[in-house]
């Protein structure tokens, strides 16, 4: 069996049960020193050939009177399997034993050799144009490094310019078939045990569109290495990621609100007023998770007589608002005063506005809160259609149906969206749009009052 550590690929056979005390191991571990998948598979077979006849011969020998004299050259032998791995050459001629050293030439060449340039690994492409590129933001860096870890777990590391169509209708029919959890949770699993796992026990498996973003995340690097003729072709275009399963995400109704606000909360990773607090703001504001829990207090301040939060990127540890109309001014809606949001400025001396969360290791703050509302809505029995993301939605079918006078335009920058339709007016003078304003359409959201729980900062 085949096994990736690094970018070599390694050979691992169990030993029967019967010769594990006489071999005095449980299993074989034997390094193929080969990145290369094909040259591994041609490898691993003469080691399994091998090993299958060390294990004929310890059941033969374990009935002999001196075994233990004869047990101990087979355990010498095993340990010596590493000069098993051949070059292909030597192996596809078969004219070697396969536990003899490779022979030396007869003849030293007298042309100069020249060493070939090592072939550019996909790990080492992902380094040098994505996680050492200045100009990639680092969404495009954790994205692009989790489709990449993604393929490495899968099919392990291989020269940029062998991995095909093949390989890249592999990868997408994998991904097809991995739980949606998948990361969402600590797992020991390999990708194709989790495959397994879904299937058997008919859990929901990754959607069209998240199958769709990591393809294009690697179909970016490939356009890099196209234009720098490191590549022929990109394999990761004009894929169909229609699967049969897209689930369309919705607005929330009213007595499911009601019912997420009567759930007990079980998390112990994130306090119950953290969670009430981040979904109160993001049902008065529409603002993203993301962009909520990475909040500063100083991203809280007074524009034009009017509490506002500023969604900016925060240069100190890298963040950014998600698209360019992202970056944007969100008025505080009343109902959040009313619970005393400005309080929270003055609380404590922490940098962050939202108390209670924490910074994964992957840089991403609030990620705990997120699962904790994906474990929470599960076990409650909300729809599928039903996510935190759901929230916006709500604050955009409002906004849209209110009887309110409110431009659209007005609700496009609010919730940080590209302007619908794209006239030289809505394009120059976008930024005009006064505090006011942006008051008036915030305050056009509303909720009965059993849709949260009441709560104070």
């Amino acid at each position: 069996m085949l096994r990736v550590r690094g970018t070599t690929y390694h050979f691992r056979r169990i030993v029967p049960p019967a010769l594990r005390a006489a071999l005095n191991r449980r299993e074989i571990w034997v390094s193929l020193k080969t990145g290369y998948q094909n040259e591994a598979r041609k490898r691993a077979s003469l080691l399994h050939a091998r090993t299958t006849e060390l294990f004929s011969q310890a059941h033969s020998v374990l009935a002999e009177p001196d075994a233990l004299n004869r047990l101990e050259g087979l355990r010498v032998s095993l340990r010596d399997l590493q000069s098993v791995t051949l070059p292909s050459s030597a192996q596809e001629t078969g004219s070697v034993p396969v536990s003899a050293p490779m022979p030396k030439p007869q003849q030293q060449s007298k042309q100069t050799h020249v060493p070939k340039a090592a072939p550019l690994m996909l790990s080492g492409a992902l380094k040098r144009f994505v996680l050492d590129s200045p100009h990639a933001s680092t969404d495009t860096k954790k994205a692009t490094q989790r489709a990449t870890d993604l393929f490495l777990q899968a099919f392990g590391d291989a020269p940029v310019s062998i991995i095909g169509g093949e390989k890249a209708g592999a990868f997408r029919d994998l991904l097809f078939s991995l739980p949606a959890s998948l990361g969402k949770c600590k797992s020991s699993l390999t990708l194709e045990e989790e495959a397994q796992r879904a299937r058997e026990g008919g859990l929901p498996t990754l959607s069209g569109k998240s199958v769709k973003n990591h393809m294009m995340r690697l179909s970016a690097l490939w356009n890099q290495l196209l234009q720098r003729e490191l590549v022929t072709r990109n394999p990761w275009t004009g894929w169909n990621f229609e699967n049969g399963h897209k689930t369309v995400r919705r607005s929330w109704t009213t007595k499911e609100l009601a019912f997420l606000a009567s759930a007990p909360w079980h998390s112990t990773s994130v306090p119950e007023k953290t969670f009430r607090l981040v979904t109160l703001v993001a049902a008065y504001s529409g603002m993203r998770l993301g962009e909520i829990c990475t909040l500063r207090k100083e991203d809280l301040q007074i524009i034009d007589g009017i509490p506002c939060f500023m969604v900016r990127p925060h240069s100190e540890t890298g963040w950014a608002p998600k698209t360019d109309a992202s970056t944007r001014v969100v008025p505080v809606h009343s109902k959040l005063l009313k619970a005393g949001l400005l309080a929270l400025k003055e609380t404590t001396d922490r940098l962050y506005l939202i108390p209670g969360l924490e910074t994964s290791k992957q840089g991403v703050r609030g990620a705990a809160l997120g699962r904790a509302f994906s474990s929470l809505k599960t076990r409650i029995g909300l729809p599928a259609e039903i996510t935190f993301h759901s929230f916006r939605h709500t604050v955009s079918t409002q906004l849209r149906n209110a009887d309110a006078n409110i431009r659209e335009v007005w609700i496009d920058r609010l919730l940080g969206h590209e302007a619908t339709h794209k006239s030289q007016g809505t394009t120059t003078y976008l930024t005009g749009i006064s505090t006011a304003n942006l008051r008036q359409t915030i305050e056009a959201i509303s909720y009965p009052e059993t849709a949260f729980k009441k709560i104070r900062f």
